[in-house]
């Protein structure tokens, strides 16, 4: 299943990985993937995109 995101404009995001970098897109393409375990969402202040983030232990 893939991980979507909607922050609060509506705009919904979908998470990607390529090789060993995540990241998030507004269309879902071949390299869409769930949410890795160990991570959470994180949303940019000054650009209202999403990331993810490792959790602290």
């Amino acid at each position: 299943m893939v991980y979507e995101y909607e922050n609060k404009k509506g705009d919904k995001y979908y998470l990607h990985q390529k090789d060993k970098l995540y990241y998030f897109a507004k269309k879902k393409g071949r390299n869409a993937i769930d949410m890795p375990k160990g991570y959470t969402v994180i949303v940019n202040k000054k650009t209202g995109l999403p990331f993810i983030k490792k959790k602290v232990k």
